[in-house]
């Protein structure tokens, strides 16, 4: 697509955005709180015997969320799809139950059902929504976790996901592409993904508050999250239940820095987070075989060699840029009103990874719309660069085959969306995405020659999320 018809695009989406949100306040309760559906979704018994439950330590939830997705122009064909996924859940405060002191248990099941759209149309590494998945039912986090000294230490066991705090902002929470979940760089570059939705993994984190300000985070995981073999994770591991702790291990960790900026309208909150992971597995390298040639080399094997072992480092950043002086909370929070920003990098070796580079950040506005405090909107960008040794395959693709077949460079995202909170547990959330060049400039699989690559995508969706 041409700058001047994306400009048209990305402007008539402006539009229909703010047409979608302004329909979604209309029928929506001004100010209402943030709060569960139970009031207005289930009888008066149920909501009594559930919090009464709640109030003794067992706390049940269920959350559906739910994706309508169109894709208008590029990818691999035009199609709306819709999909979505049940979440059931318990929490156990074993205090309340037991008389266990900082004891809890926690425990959630997805039912997912209908297929992606970037599994069926478009193709790209930052996978369109993050809920998408293949259907079925599955156990995702099962994990017990203990507190001592007020809370100061936190230890986790059991099967669990890193993406809730591991390279992780608050802001990003705002967007519904699943890189900004789980970044890109992750979820390729890792075995099955790594531990992220839909698949956790068995492991031991480890929290630790080192003083007011420092936060250090670490985390022993299971390396691979599916069983051996061909094909894809969430096949080998399509119940949640294959609770693998054989495999070579994957560690994390990082160091959260929070801090306050002081200005004329009062402190305004901030936080800066390294950190980095090593896998101490086999992967393949992206060029060449163990006889060192190239693996597009019909002289050779066509095996890639095996490397030992992964890294990557990281870093993110989020500020608060705007605050009312009347909120004086301490810490970025996604529900305090104001404006906050966040920006992630990440690097890992390109030699056995597809993305060596990513590099994301995005805007977010909470509670500006007068009368809508708990209303959100946002902007973020999401840029993944393919390795020099998967270009450098592509170049030697060219060269034997003797066919001008597309190199790939990167994968660059755009996110525009508004989150309406409709009433008590229900959030609708209309957005916009465009995605530059998908996987990187990939063959499409509709040209026989192979020879065009893969057209750059605009998206428009709306979630519904139901929360219980």
């Amino acid at each position: 697509m041409r700058r001047r018809d994306f400009l048209n695009v990305l402007f008539g989406t402006a539009a229909a955005l703010a047409l979608v949100a302004g329909i979604a306040l209309n029928a929506a309760h001004a100010g209402t709180k943030d709060e569960s559906a139970a009031e207005w979704l289930a009888p008066k018994w149920f909501n009594e015997w559930h919090d009464a439950l709640a109030a003794r330590g067992l706390a049940l939830g269920a959350t559906y969320v739910g994706d309508n997705i169109t894709n208008v122009s590029g990818g691999t064909g035009r199609g709306a799809i819709h999909f979505g996924r049940f979440d059931f859940s318990v929490d156990a405060d074993l205090d309340k139950l037991f008389g266990w002191t900082g004891g809890r248990f926690f425990a959630n099941t997805y039912d997912l059902y209908g297929r992606g759209l970037t599994r069926n149309y478009v193709h790209n590494l930052a996978t369109i929504s993050e809920i998408e998945a293949l259907p079925g039912a599955r156990l995702y986090n099962a994990y017990f976790e203990q507190s001592f000294y007020n809370n100061a230490l936190n230890i986790r066991v059991g099967q669990q996901a890193a993406d809730v705090e591991f390279f992780d902002s608050q802001t990003d929470d705002l967007f519904i592409n699943g890189t900004f979940g789980w970044p890109a760089i992750m979820a390729t570059n890792l075995p099955a993904g790594g531990p992220a939705p839909p698949i956790a993994v068995p492991g031991i984190r480890v929290k630790a508050a080192l003083s007011d300000q420092i936060t250090a985070f670490g985390a022993v995981f299971n390396g691979n999250a599916a069983r051996p073999g061909p094909g894809d994770p969430q096949l080998r591991d399509n119940h949640g239940l294959a609770f693998r702790v054989n495999d070579p291990p994957w560690i994390i960790g990082q160091v959260q820095w929070d801090y306050n900026i002081d200005v004329g309208g009062g402190p305004l909150p901030g936080n800066f987070t390294p950190g980095g992971w090593r896998h101490f597995g086999e992967f393949d390298d992206r060029r060449f075989t163990a006889q060192d040639l190239s693996i597009a080399d019909p002289s050779g094997t066509g095996i890639a060699a095996k490397l030992r072992g992964n890294f990557g480092i990281f870093a993110v950043v989020e500020q608060t840029l705007y605050r009312p002086s009347s909120v004086t909370e301490k810490g970025v929070s996604a529900s305090v009103p104001g404006v906050t920003a966040f920006a992630r990098i990440a690097y890992s070796p390109p030699d056995r990874n597809l993305i060596d580079l990513y590099i994301d950040g995005g805007i977010g506005f909470v509670g500006l719309v007068p009368g809508r405090s708990l209303d959100r909107f946002g902007m973020a960008v999401a840029y993944m660069r393919i390795s020099d040794a998967s270009r450098n395959l592509d170049r030697d693709t060219q060269f034997f085959s003797g066919l001008p077949s597309p190199v790939r460079s990167n994968e660059t995202l755009l996110e525009l969306i508004y989150e309406a909170h409709i009433k008590s547990g229900w959030l609708l959330a209309p957005y916009f995405q465009y995605v530059f060049r998908p996987s990187g400039g990939i063959p499409n699989p509709n040209d026989p020659s192979g020879l065009s690559r893969i057209g750059d995508a605009a998206v428009f969706g709306v979630t519904t999320t139901l929360k219980y």
